[in-house]
């Protein structure tokens, strides 16, 4: 059986705000149907991703910028953030961890790059204007099988 994740829901507070947001950064609008006052759907895509984000209203309970942890794969951290940064989003500094997994609390995190600019092991973060929170990880040679 084939399971291929699709859709993340993100809630957010201005969905016009958000998608405006999102297309800032080149995420492929995908659809945006109102289909009452209360119910809207939008569906965006980044660039070359097979998955893809969708807000609006009356789609989700949870609370705007309730959403952390979203991650996104990169060739190249440095041209990703100065993307990002040109496009006018807040970017932290690059950041390793001391084990190969990002951790919620930011306090693990180590400033700048891997000191062997291991793949997998660079980050940067950002968040959209609710708050919801992503993550850029530097992938330059994926593991077997991926």
């Amino acid at each position: 059986m084939e399971l291929k994740l699709e859709v993340i829901v993100l809630p957010v507070s201005d969905v016009d705000r958000a998608k405006d947001f999102y297309q800032r950064l080149d995420f492929r609008l995908d659809a945006d149907f109102v289909i009452d006052h209360g119910y809207r759907v939008v569906q965006l895509t980044p660039p070359g991703s097979a998955a893809s984000i969708m807000i609006g209203t009356g789609i989700s309970a949870a609370p705007a910028g309730s959403v952390q942890g979203l991650l996104v794969a990169v060739p190249d951290i440095d041209v990703a953030r100065a993307d990002l940064i040109a496009r006018g989003v807040d970017v932290s500094e690059l950041f390793h961890e001391a084990d190969p997994f990002v951790h919620a609390d930011p306090s693990h995190r180590i400033a700048g790059a891997h000191p062997e600019r291991a793949t997998y092991g660079t980050y940067a973060s950002f968040s959209d204007p609710d708050g919801n929170g992503w993550l850029l990880q530097e992938i330059s040679t994926r593991l077997p099988g991926r």
